[in-house]
């Protein structure tokens, strides 16, 4: 499988924490399946720390890009294709990162992995 985190995903699953699903951490972990990143994550964790929203994100925040990389991640940029689907997406749903991850999800034909069951009503992939 070709895995895309949503960020909580990521930040549940650098954290050890059981928030995330038992299902989901085999997937990450097991390394016949890719896992990616979005840039859309990394300014969202930048914007949520300096914000306030995660007061405990100072390292992830700091030093996203080794993090992903220590971890055996791929990067995912976001593509001029991304925005415009991002963009052109007409649903409810607002936030600006989630929707970047929905279009990258489906752009690149990945399985998103996320709680959201909110995101199954988008033509998208979820795993959880």
């Amino acid at each position: 499988m070709r895995l895309l985190l949503d960020t909580h995903a990521l930040i549940w699953w650098l954290a050890g924490d059981r928030a995330l699903s038992d299902r989901a951490r085999e997937a990450i972990t097991d390394e016949a399946n890719g896992v990616a990143v979005s840039a859309a994550s990394a300014m969202e964790v930048a914007t949520k720390f300096r914000i306030g929203k995660l007061p405990d994100a100072a390292l992830l925040a700091r030093d996203f890009e080794a993090i992903i990389a220590d971890q055996g991640f791929t990067e995912l940029a976001i593509m001029v294709h991304h925005a415009r689907l991002a963009g052109e997406m007409n649903i409810a749903h607002k936030d600006p990162f989630d929707r970047m991850l929905i279009a990258q999800a489906q752009a690149e034909d990945m399985i998103l992995v996320s709680n959201e069951a909110l995101f199954d009503g988008f033509a998208v992939k979820r795993f959880w």
